[in-house]
């Protein structure tokens, strides 16, 4: 079991102690506390120190808590920072301020306040003395650019007044709250830093490895975002660049990688970047030969050999044209892409699960081109192959994790430039049409928004949309009319596909429970009583049924269904997916 060391400590007793050297180490976030936090910090800590603005209700013997910090002591004897930074920081810029404005005074206690605060601040030698050129605290920080001018406001206490950054704006802010404070209750002065010095207390928790700190981290963590894989990885991308001289040239890289990945990626765990670094694993893997099924951690995969992947050229320079990629993908590029493989594109952000996107990431990165592009017939099969064969095999091994096995094997094939067959996953048709009719498509099951996807966007004259467009599932046979006039002799048939399509949100409120007779304005569009055009559904099979049938009957549904079955099996027989 990994080792913690725990013990409440008063700020004094953390930042006076010999051994207090702080550091906000390269994969840190950067600072980020504005004036409103600081604000509820000052009025905190005042409450506390005066109660009811009174410095003679203050009990020596109470405690105010700050909160917990989380760190690890690194190889050189630094305390590496991995939650608490914000608090740090903001607490060390506060004292800064009570130390600037100590300076002037003269008297015995501020005096002996100011050589305490000194003491925290500053490292000392063994008389107490400080030393003004050694601060307790060091950022590294790889994408802070003012990181120095907060060192700069620690050992100097001064400031230009065009410093714009998130330092400057606090210290100022304590400036002046500091002024306003001896100027409203000028005998109480004295008492404030002490009282913050003595009384306020942080909860330091020491591990005795980075991975033991950063799961402490996760698992106290409930306010902001914690430490993710990729700002571990940006720190020894860092580091490597650092040694190479292009520091800013990374840094600026980073930043844009973030940018992309912040506007298209939103994974339900990790951060866009994570999400980024995942893909890009899946191709590394796939060149590495790995088919098993069992996926490592992320950043297990990365670190392995003292993080060598990511002291490549290439790794940065893949991982940029893996995101441009996925970024003309979402931005639906129609410079990238032509109208057919944007649509089949569309079709599979509707999958029934995400493994298609790491299956096209490795695709991409083996077969790009020169010009980073890829060739349209080979694109265009590859992606029909991935619909038909995801879509079957959601009937037949339901769950992402009993895809990996296929798709893994695949990957692998792909970087050996072999074709995509799934020659050991082929269907039985008559197994997979049995499955298909006897599956129930409630609207909580993703294949069935997949199912209907496909079958509404598989017509090249039907209009792509935008991915951001909202759809929601309209059984055009309404549930409602079922329960008023039970006129379905097999109730079962409500769910079925032959009964459902693809509707926008804002008709498919509107139109949900009437009569197929009174649906079709919805669909097909209408103007109202105020002489305003609305619009109807871009789904057009739904139009051309409003056009051509004044009612949905049980023998419509029936047919339906088997007409979208037929052709989904069809589909997998031109794909090569169907047992011989």
């Amino acid at each position: 079991m990994s080792k913690l060391n725990v013990d409440q400590k008063t700020i004094w007793l953390l930042f006076s102690d010999k051994k207090a050297d702080f550091l906000i180490p390269d994969y840190q976030r950067p600072y980020a506390w504005e004036e409103e936090q600081c604000q509820t910090l000052w009025d905190d800590i005042f409450a506390f120190a005066f109660p009811d603005n009174n410095s003679d209700k203050f009990n020596s013997d109470d405690e105010y808590f700050l909160g917990s910090i989380v760190i690890f002591e690194n190889d050189k004897g630094k305390k590496e920072v991995i939650d608490g930074q914000q608090r740090l920081t903001t607490l060390m810029l506060l004292l800064r301020a009570f130390y600037a404005k100590f300076g002037n005074m003269k008297d015995e206690h501020s005096i002996r306040t100011s050589e305490r605060i000194a003491q925290c601040i500053w490292k000392t030698n063994e008389f107490g003395q400080p030393n003004l050129d050694e601060l307790k605290i060091n950022s590294e920080v790889a994408t802070d650019n003012d990181k120095e001018e907060f060192l700069q406001i620690l050992k100097t206490g001064k400031m230009d007044k065009v410093q714009k950054s998130n330092y400057a704006k606090n210290y100022r802010f304590f400036q002046e709250k500091i002024e306003n404070f001896l100027s409203e209750y000028p005998s109480y002065f004295a008492y404030l830093p002490t009282r913050i010095l003595n009384n306020c207390i942080l909860l330091p928790i020491e591990a005795e490895s980075q991975d033991t700190a950063l799961r402490i981290f996760s698992t106290l963590n409930d306010r902001g975002l914690p430490l993710s894989d990729a700002d571990i990885f940006k720190a020894q991308f860092y580091k490597y660049y650092s040694d190479k001289n292009q520091k800013d040239t990374f840094i600026e890289q980073w930043k844009e990688l973030e940018e992309i990945t912040t506007s298209i990626f939103k994974p339900l765990n990790g951060t866009p970047m994570d999400e980024l670094f995942t893909r890009y694993m899946y191709f590394l893997r796939a060149k590495q030969g790995i088919k098993s099924s069992t996926t490592e951690a992320l950043r297990k995969f990365y670190e392995k050999n003292n993080y060598s992947i990511l002291k490549q050229d290439e790794t940065l320079s893949n991982l940029k044209i893996l995101a441009d990629f996925w970024n003309n993908v979402y931005t639906q590029n129609p410079d990238e892409f032509s109208p057919n493989i944007l649509r089949k594109l569309f079709i599979l952000n509707y999958a029934p699960n995400g493994m298609w996107t790491y299956f096209l990431s490795v695709y991409f990165l083996h077969n790009k081109n020169g010009n980073n592009q890829l060739d349209e017939k080979p694109l265009e099969d590859f992606l029909d192959k991935t619909i038909a064969f995801i879509w079957a095999y959601a009937f037949t091994n339901p769950g992402v994790n009993a895809l990996r096995t296929p798709i893994y094997a695949e990957m692998i094939n792909i970087v050996n430039n072999k074709s995509v067959t799934f020659d050991e996953h082929k269907f039985d048709e008559n197994t997979l049409r049995t499955t298909i009719n006897n599956f129930e498509f409630n609207n909580l099951r993703p294949i069935t928004r997949s199912m209907l996807t496909w079958w509404a966007f598989k017509d090249e004259n039907q209009e792509i949309p935008k991915i951001n467009i909202n759809f929601d599932i309209e059984h055009i046979f309404s549930k409602k009319r079922q329960e008023n006039e039970n006129t379905l002799s097999n109730t079962k048939l409500i769910e079925s596909l032959g009964n459902k399509s693809l509707l926008e949100k804002t008709i498919n409120i509107r139109a949900s429970d009437y009569r197929f007779s009174d649906k079709i304005k919805y669909y097909k569009g209408f103007i109202n009583d105020k002489d305003k055009k609305i619009e109807g559904t871009m789904i057009s099979e739904l139009i051309q049924l409003a056009n051509t049938k004044t009612d949905f009957t049980e023998e419509d549904i029936i047919e339906r269904n088997e007409k979208i079955v037929n052709e989904f099996i069809n589909f997998l027989k031109q794909k090569k997916l169907l047992k011989q």
